[in-house]
């Protein structure tokens, strides 16, 4: 069949919202996720050589999962049975015992589970029956993923007002988004690196040698993705004093300046108050408690944490501060700003929803 003679896709409002978080979210499975993109370029009209050439896969794959979308929906997108040995644990024995967050164990302390598909406190040698029959659930209890809602009273608005520097950011302003990296260490290797080679990842040795710390001060300006920074050997509050001062030489004559930061003790020190007083173009903003996924600086750590730390060897301090300015001063070479963009009613919303699936009604 040309393209020219498809059926039509139209997609319904919730079907398009399910496709669009299946395509979207990091924890859905690639095959899921590239499928779903597949449905919803076709159902915005795209013929399928058009959409095979988008997504970097074959036509016949496009044509399949159009065909299977439109004989069964949703359900056609999923995974059909794979042959082999018969399950011998059935949907209902699943849903018995594992359709609640935590079904909770029995008097010798088992998890209800462990008996028979190798729950937590239960894994043995069949724990490939709780992946087989558990992934039809979404289910995966070997692992686990911590998290912490914040108790802040003024998380809302907190939240509308970082965000609205990110998105809307006030004209004549620069906004920083500041906060501190303590005690990096300075490690180095008892042995040497053995080099990556042919079917062999490079090896480190397990143990390491300590030659001290230092700390880093850094200020993402997040309109150019730039960074000051300052490395200390502490991180009381005069030397976040001092760092604010040096942003403040750094930053542009006749421009206001906007901090963003957490609440660490020593930001809301008298001694930076005072500060504060005597430079009336430097405004602090506070990011909610427990949310140091806010701040974008916490993603330029990441960067450097993945892209200088983790693979470096710095056997005296001397070497691991050089080791950071010279990051430093090639990632300014080449800066460009993280772009951010969801929006504080997004944001409030899911956090909304995950209080109303952890607590449930009558919380």
């Amino acid at each position: 069949m040309g393209d020219n003679r498809l059926e039509p896709l139209v997609l319904s409002g919730a079907g398009r919202r399910t496709l669009e978080n299946w395509a979207k979210r990091r924890k859905t499975a690639q095959g899921l996720a590239l499928r779903a993109r597949i449905v919803l370029a076709c159902a915005d009209g795209a013929p399928n050589i058009a959409v095979a050439a988008r997504l970097g896969v074959s036509r016949t794959t496009v044509t399949k999962w159009r065909a299977r979308f439109l004989a069964r929906r949703l359900d056609g997108l999923g995974d059909e049975p794979r042959p082999g040995v018969p399950r011998t644990i059935t949907d209902a024995q699943v849903e018995d015992g594992g359709g609640s967050a935590d079904p909770g164990r029995d008097a010798r302390g088992r998890h209800p589970l462990a008996g028979n598909v190798n729950w937590p406190g239960g894994w043995g040698s069949r724990r490939h029956r709780c992946t087989g029959s558990g992934g039809r659930f979404g289910l995966q209890p070997w692992r686990t993923e911590d998290f912490k809602i914040s108790p802040d009273p003024l998380l809302t608005g907190k939240i509308r007002d970082v965000v609205g520097l990110y998105l809307a950011p006030p004209s004549n302003a620069a906004v920083f988004a500041v906060d501190e990296k303590p005690q990096i260490q300075a490690l180095g290797a008892t042995a040497p690196v053995l080099p990556m080679m042919s079917g062999t990842p490079e090896r480190r040795s397990h143990d390491y040698v300590r030659h001290g710390t230092i700390d880093l001060f850094a200020a993402l300006n997040t309109a150019t993705g730039k960074v000051i920074g300052h490395l200390s050997a502490r991180h009381r509050a005069v030397d976040f004093r001092d760092f604010l001062d040096q942003i403040d030489r750094q930053t542009e004559p006749g421009l206001a300046i906007h901090v963003i930061c957490d609440n660490l003790s020593a930001h809301k020190a008298p001694v930076v108050y005072r500060w504060l007083l005597a430079h009336p173009r430097v405004q602090l903003h506070f990011t909610p408690t427990y949310s140091s996924w806010i701040s974008q600086v916490e993603r330029w750590f990441a960067e450097l944490q993945r892209r200088c730390l983790d693979r470096g060897a710095f056997c005296s301090l001397d070497e691991l501060t050089t080791a950071l300015e010279d990051w430093i001063k090639t990632w300014n070479a080449n800066a460009r700003p993280f772009r951010w963009t969801k929006t504080a009613d997004q944001i409030i919303d899911r956090i909304c929803r995950y209080c109303s699936r952890i607590f449930g009604p009558g919380h």
